[in-house]
């Protein structure tokens, strides 16, 4: 990622990914995963310098800092990239920035379209969270309050035999658009407050797909996968909808791995739309998790005189998005509209 002082603009130079993706019926298993990172991050590294600056024979030369993932994360996969970072930076002479992986999200989708203070619709396999910036800190309006909106699709996918390539959400939001729309299965909608819970409706779902589909019935696959998109994007609609009306904000921004989703994004434009605002989505370039992101939110802390000592390298499974204090953004206040 490049800062150009100029224009005060950000470029991203290069941005290579290698995917971890789990044998059928599987989730990712943390031994499995780490060992995917440790086989391919000097390889990615090599790629991204040499994508970055292709005349370069010393392409770390230009190098101000080294971003990494402090947390959350699983510990195996997290500690696997810290070494790997703390190894470059002792290596190249230059400073570590530890970063928050939901706010690498957050900036990342802010820079790339050009959104500077949306609500915002976290999705991915580990975190659901509606949020919206104040005093600088992003605070958490409503969230999951068990598993993420993410591990309920990719759980509901293996239960009807999808493949998890290229991923198992990609695949329900496929076979769900070959349903006429005409049959929809009704499934519990549980809002609690700000609050969304989606382990009773992967419960419902699962036992009801058993049953539907081992009796043969009318209903298919695709009928299951349509059904239960509909149902937890509306939930997450109607949450965001609240934040914006709470917050006075005419702007949404949605990031994570399920925030690719089109019927996600088409759902949450025609509520953004209603109220006279705007949306913003990516694509798979930078909604999936990659390395931009991390090194957006790193350029923004290390601008800022933010650094990691060595010491304080240790990663976390746990760091929530409202423990980061953001000190490149200023410390405005929302009002109630």
């Amino acid at each position: 990622l490049q800062y150009d002082p100029a224009t005060d603009t950000y470029e991203t130079l290069s941005n290579p990914r290698k995917t971890y993706i789990s044998p059928a019926g599987m989730g990712f298993l943390p031994r499995e995963t780490a060992w995917h990172h440790q086989n391919h991050v000097a390889a990615l590294v090599r790629a991204a310098l040499a994508e970055a600056f292709p005349e370069e024979q010393q392409p770390q030369a230009h190098l101000s800092g080294i971003a990494f993932t402090k947390g959350p994360g699983m510990g195996g996969p997290l500690r696997s990239c810290a070494v790997a970072a703390r190894t470059l930076s002792l290596m190249w002479g230059v400073p570590l920035v530890g970063v928050n992986h939901c706010v690498g999200h957050i900036e990342m989708g802010r820079v790339a379209c050009h959104s500077p203070n949306p609500v915002v619709l976290y999705v991915s396999g580990g975190n659901t969270q509606v949020i919206a910036y104040s005093d600088q800190r992003y605070r958490v309006f409503g969230e999951t309050i068990d598993i993420a909106i993410g591990n309920c699709l990719d759980r509901f996918a293996r239960v009807i035999g999808l493949s998890n390539d290229p991923s198992p959400g990609y695949n329900i939001e496929q076979l769900a658009k070959e349903c006429s729309g005409e049959t929809l299965v009704e499934l519990p909608y549980v809002v609690k407050g700000m609050d969304v819970s989606f382990s009773g409706i992967l419960t419902y779902v699962e036992t009801e797909a058993k049953k539907l589909l081992a009796l043969e019935s009318n209903v298919t696959k695709a009928d299951l996968c349509f059904s239960l998109q509909e149902t937890l994007f509306a939930m997450l609609v109607e949450i965001t909808e609240r934040a914006m009306a709470h917050t006075g904000q005419n702007q949404v921004l949605i990031v994570g791995g399920v925030g690719c989703n089109k019927r996600l994004q088409a759902m949450m434009a025609d509520m953004v739309r209603e109220r006279g605002g705007t949306l913003c989505a990516m694509d798979s370039r930078y909604c999936i998790d990659n390395g931009a992101m991390i090194a957006q939110a790193g350029i923004f802390a290390l601008q800022f005189g933010q650094q990691t000592k060595l010491e304080d390298s240790w990663c976390t499974q746990r760091y929530r998005t409202d423990a980061v204090k953001t000190i490149w953004r200023e410390g405005v206040q929302w009002h109630h509209a």
